[in-house]
């Protein structure tokens, strides 16, 4: 007779428990093809049961085919031929182990306090309230139309750029959007890329197995004569605010860009990814807006405005890539559900990211100058060499060339400083001797540490 232990840790019905106790034996052949099992009452009284409980269990191993009925005669074990497990030792995973810093200057954050969350909140529940239809339908393909509509709003009054809503898509980040483009333009272009620049892109393109090249830059951005030589067709740039060098593409560089795209036939993806943290002056113009025969691809996000966690990312297509992108990409769901949309669209049409925008480029020029002011002071001062702080959220901090940037490096993890190198944004690696500051994490609190460590960091031990 089956018995089986009556210990149910699982919190699950008794039933379920005593089904998973028989398919285990089964599956693991303690029980045999055709073995008859017991009969429900006398199973039941051995196991001090209901009746109904050993019927529900039954039931539910005849339903996936454990076991079979023959009238008058009972349940019966069924044949399967199980597959043989491999005969081989568990993988172990190895956890990545997640160092803690005292300070991070590599990594572009925002402080939780920064985040305006009873704002969120409240609109949060101002959308729920409303009971529109529209949070369980299906977000349309390119997003929904109250967010796309708020965006080209937004564009309008921030930049002048004029587009259509019908030109935006949405998506859950960059890179997903990166992908898009790749399935737009196809995987047969040769793609250009900054060098230095942001490793994330070719990650993308690796994966996708795109050939692409990398192109150097001068001051005034990516060289135009060494794309020509490249063959290239699609060039990803960000001419407002080049990431890390800093560098802002004059209007010469840029229609020289322009032109190869229209005499080639070829596309620029504008990556204007923190455009509006620009510290002085107005807004740069967008490559996009300048652009007069339909080669430019723009995309930023939300990213750098709210947080790197909200994933809510968009790009702008020319208007003749609209259609195209519909007949072939048009089966795609929206990466990005319809709730949060709603939501940001809210704290978009009632002036709330205006403000959050205005606020907190007032609070990150702060930080910016009263850190540099705690660099001019400090005991280091002499010896480095402040760079292209006027825009976005980052500077690039120059120090002596005695010392090495991998010394360097080393060095930072070990006093708990987070830091990257100009030199890793490189497709070959070199001594740079500067490193790249992203202070929009910080605090006004957390600036003296900052600044102690740095010091520490190029400070001679004697």
């Amino acid at each position: 007779m089956l018995t089986y232990a009556l210990e149910n840790t699982l919190d699950i019905p008794m039933y379920e428990y005593l089904y998973q106790c028989i398919k285990n034996d089964i599956i693991h052949q303690k029980l045999k093809p055709h073995e008859k099992l017991p009969s429900k009452r006398a199973f039941a009284k051995n196991q001090n049961m209901s009746l109904i409980t050993i019927e529900n269990a039954y039931n539910q191993l005849l339903i996936e085919g454990y076991i079979y009925s023959i009238e008058k005669k009972g349940y019966f074990v069924s044949v399967v031929d199980y597959p043989t497990p491999p005969n081989t030792t568990p993988i172990i995973i190895q956890q990545v182990e997640k160092k803690e810093y005292l300070i991070d200057l590599k990594n572009n954050s925002v402080s939780p306090i920064h985040f305006p969350f009873s704002t969120w909140s409240k609109l949060t529940r101002q959308v729920l309230s409303s009971q529109d239809e529209a949070l369980l339908k299906r977000s349309p393909q390119q997003g929904c139309d109250i967010l796309r509509e708020a965006i080209a709003k937004h564009l309008y009054a921030f930049s002048g750029m004029n587009v259509s809503p019908s030109q935006i898509v949405i998506g859950a980040g960059t890179e997903y959007l990166y992908n898009l483009v790749i399935q737009l333009l196809g995987r047969d272009q040769i793609y250009a890329l900054e060098n230095p620049g942001h490793h994330s892109i070719s990650k993308v393109y690796q994966l996708n197995q795109i050939q692409y090249q990398y192109i150097s830059l001068d001051q005034y951005g990516l060289c135009v004569d060494e794309l020509l030589k490249s063959h290239a067709h699609i060039v990803h740039i960000s001419p407002a605010h080049h990431y890390p060098t800093g560098i802002t593409m004059p209007i010469q560089r840029r229609m020289e860009l322009l032109n190869w795209a229209n005499n080639h036939q070829g596309y620029i993806i504008e990556d204007d990814y923190d455009s509006e943290f620009r510290l002085r002056g107005k807004p740069i113009s967008t490559l996009f807006q300048t652009d007069q025969n339909e080669r430019v691809i723009y995309m930023n996000t939300f990213s750098k405005t709210l947080s790197p966690s909200f994933r809510i990312s968009y790009m702008i297509l020319p208007s003749h890539l609209v259609q195209l992108y519909q007949q072939k990409l048009g089966f795609y769901a929206c990466s990005v559900s319809s709730f949060e949309q709603i939501i940001l669209a809210y704290y978009m049409n009632q002036g709330y990211f205006e403000k959050h925008i205005n606020r907190m480029r007032n609070l990150y020029k702060s930080i910016r100058d009263e850190f540099l002011a705690s660099l001019s002071q400090s005991e280091i001062a002499s010896i480095i060499k402040i760079t292209e702080e006027n825009a976005g959220l980052h500077f690039l901090l120059h120090f002596p060339p005695y010392f090495s940037d991998q010394d360097v490096i080393e060095k930072a993890n070990h006093i708990g400083l987070h830091i990257a190198t100009l030199s890793q944004f490189y497709s070959e690696p070199y001594d740079s001797h500067t490193l790249v500051i992203n202070y929009s994490g910080l605090s006004k609190q957390d600036i003296p540490l900052a600044v102690e460590l740095l010091t520490k960091l190029f400070t001679k031990q004697k």
